[in-house]
């Protein structure tokens, strides 16, 4: 019996694993595909999931891999500055290929002990009150006491549990590929300057060695969006568009996208659950869906790993659903309303040039990079002080930081006092005893996840809150 069957082997599907990992909990990865995909479809991580990775002790690994930007442009390509005091000790884009981020992800579910199956894929699932029924391709089937959804935006464990997926359909496609250039790199600077003035789903960018990642406006609506274009449909749109095909040849992979948005009616149907694009799809503007099922996956894990490890209070695995859908529903209106705003049509460039005078307050700026990078997302968690519900920033300690002190996924009492204890649930709390002088509150409990559960300086009044989210005391 697994504890835990996760379908799909994505950044989605590998941190979740890896979460789950940190508790003891069995885990099974289940991918269909054989052989990891090597293009390129998301280019980074945002603020909030570089936190994530810092959090719990990943963040050098990914540095070594990446680079940091501070640059504008992520809210419907509206050319304005990086905003200032963005409120993360990491206020900066980690610019580092999806293919790389899921072969780190991969390299720690598999140190933590998680199990990775490659080239097997979902075919049927059947649960009751004790467990999940997984069916397989091969034949046979596996037993586990939850399975989570990681399997992408044709979810076959959506399908299967019969979730509605309500929204709107592709209605602008485009067209994405990596391929060579047969013109010298001024020559495409100098068309993608004069074409992005009103064309923003146009762009190449140079990987090194001749290679561009090349996206451009499709002529209508593939039938099948599953068929990857052909090189000629290439390069019929990038003459269309630019009026030069760049002289683009030798294509690595071709693909294409929509704009379709859609998010699952529920997250958790019985034992089993969705996160990442298997929950919600979107366009790609402002570039938060790998992001997105990162940070589900980190809100779901240590709730189903209490769960399963029998301390969970009653509602903790349901506010899985409450905390993310409501995250995911804003995703889906800032991307509608990004697409909205790269739209070529008179009235459309017209709002645009509104909000972009708008971006010219930093207030406004700042508000929408923090929507586009995670790291406004405050959790409904009731009346309270301002911090309830918001994830607490890396604050600089007398003794380090404070993200070092959660790299094993448990909660965390920060004490500026000295005063507190918790005695009875120190099996699932750290108490760190240090200050900061960035923190003008005496004491804060963080949830696994970083999110402010409480704050104060009464004992008894920590004691009233500490079974909401960590379950009974023990002893």
């Amino acid at each position: 019996m697994i504890d835990v069957i996760v379908a799909g082997g994505g950044p989605t599907g590998l941190m979740l694993a890896c979460e789950l990992r940190l508790h003891g909990v069995h885990v099974v990865v289940l991918e269909r595909d054989a052989e990891p995909a090597g293009h390129v479809r998301a280019l980074g991580l945002h603020a909030r999931s570089v936190e994530v990775m810092a959090q719990r002790g990943l963040l050098d690994r990914f540095l070594e891999h990446g680079k940091q930007y501070q640059v504008g442009g992520f809210f419907a390509a509206i050319d304005k500055p990086w905003p200032d005091r963005l409120d993360s000790a990491h206020a900066y884009v980690l610019g580092i290929p999806q293919p790389v981020t899921e072969r780190l992800l991969n390299e720690r579910a598999l140190e933590l002990g998680a199990e990775i199956r490659r080239g097997v894929a979902v075919t049927g699932l059947s649960q009751d009150e004790e467990g999940v029924t997984v069916e397989l391709a091969e034949g046979t089937r596996l037993r586990s006491h939850y399975l989570v959804g990681c399997d992408g935006g044709r979810s076959t464990v959506r399908k299967l549990l019969g979730v509605g997926f309500p929204g709107e359909p592709t209605r602008v496609e485009t067209l994405l590929g990596e391929m060579e250039v047969g013109v010298p790199p001024e020559e495409i600077a100098a068309v993608m300057a004069e074409v992005r003035k009103t064309q923003k789903r146009f762009g190449a960018g140079s990987f090194g060695g001749g290679i561009y990642r090349v996206v451009v406006p499709a002529d209508g609506v593939a039938e099948d969006r599953t068929v990857p274009p052909t090189l000629e449909e290439f390069k019929k749109q990038l003459r269309a568009t630019a009026g030069t095909d760049f002289g683009v040849h030798s294509p690595r992979w071709l693909s294409r996208f929509g704009d379709a948005t859609r998010q699952a009616e529920r997250y958790r149907v019985g034992r089993v659950l969705l996160a990442g694009d298997a929950a919600h799809i979107h366009p790609p503007t402002g570039g938060q869906g790998l992001n997105l099922g990162v940070q589900d996956a980190f809100n779901l894990g240590w709730k189903l790993a209490a769960e399963i490890g029998g301390w969970a209070p009653e509602g903790l695995l349901d506010s899985y659903h409450a905390e993310r859908h409501a995250v995911a529903a804003d995703v889906l209106d800032n991307t509608r309303a990004q697409m909205e705003l790269m739209s070529t049509e008179p009235g459309a460039q017209a709002v645009r040039r509104l909000v972009s005078e708008l971006m010219d307050f930093e207030e406004v700026n700042r508000y929408l990079i923090e929507k586009i990078t995670a790291i406004g997302i405050r959790y409904d968690l009731g009346e309270g002080h301002e911090l309830l519900g918001l994830r607490m920033r890396d604050v600089q300690l007398k003794r380090g930081r404070l993200y070092e002190l959660m790299h094993g996924g448990r909660g965390l009492l920060l004490d500026q006092t000295g005063r507190l204890s918790v005695e009875g649930w120190a099996d699932r709390v750290d108490h760190v005893v240090d200050v900061s002088e960035e923190l003008d509150v005496p004491a804060v409990l963080l949830r696994p996840d970083g999110h402010v559960a409480w704050v104060g300086e009464d004992q008894q009044d920590l004691r009233d809150h500490l079974p909401k989210w960590f379950g009974t005391a023990a002893g």
